[in-house]
């Protein structure tokens, strides 16, 4: 009895305990879920390489499309936070259109490369209702309001045109250094990139920098 009270007691603990559990099932399916693909990967495989038991992995997901979610959405925070830093070391909207490729390069193509996994969940996911699906769409459009923010700021006279074009740019890019392991192909993009942002600066009337 006392030691259930001690435990009653510490709710605390028991909290950290819990996020402790739950960031050990978080990190076991980013892991399991990029290397091996979403669908093939069960939630038995997912709670063993956290170290519990499948009934424990529900206790903190209702579901496997909730973790699937859960899962991209930390992919997303991350992303986003690797893509702010990056772009803090810059002052000009022009040269942070030109950083989101540094940060491409650093974030995405740098290290084991098995494509994005946005990508590779709307592949597994054909219904775009799905919550997973939902999240990818959003982390794809959120680029597209960043760049679209950035060309703006950046004097573009038609800012979603440009963000478009280096939207396209970034994902060719993306795919294309998946497929071939060609990591040089994001500096081939930037390189791109640096033309249309340069044609959209003479468009408004400043010269180029090239």
């Amino acid at each position: 009895m006392t030691g259930a009270r001690a435990t009653d007691g510490d709710p605390g603990g028991r909290s950290k305990r819990a996020e402790a559990t739950r960031r050990r099932l978080l990190d076991a399916a980013d892991g399991l879920f990029y290397a091996g693909g979403i669908r093939a990967t069960g939630v038995e495989a997912i709670a063993e390489g956290a170290g519990v038991t499948k009934m424990t992995l529900y206790s903190h997901f209702s579901s496997k499309d909730e973790l699937v979610a859960h899962y991209l959405s930390e992919r997303d925070a991350r992303w986003r936070e690797a893509l702010e830093g990056r772009l803090a070391k810059h002052e000009a909207p022009d040269e942070k259109l030109l950083a989101v490729f540094d940060a491409y390069r650093e974030y995405v193509v740098s290290g084991e490369l098995r494509g994005c996994a946005f990508v590779n969940c709307a592949a597994e996911f054909p219904d775009r209702e799905h919550p997973a699906r939902r999240v990818a769409r959003e982390h794809k459009a959120g680029l597209r309001r960043r760049l679209a923010g950035l060309s703006a700021e950046a004097g573009a006279e038609e800012p979603e045109v440009l963000a478009e074009r280096l939207f396209v740019l970034l994902e060719g890019a993306y795919v294309t250094a998946a497929m071939e392991g060609d990591e040089g192909v994001v500096d081939r993009a930037r390189r791109l990139a640096e033309d249309l942002v340069s044609a959209a600066a003479v468009a408004r009337g400043e010269p180029s920098r090239g």
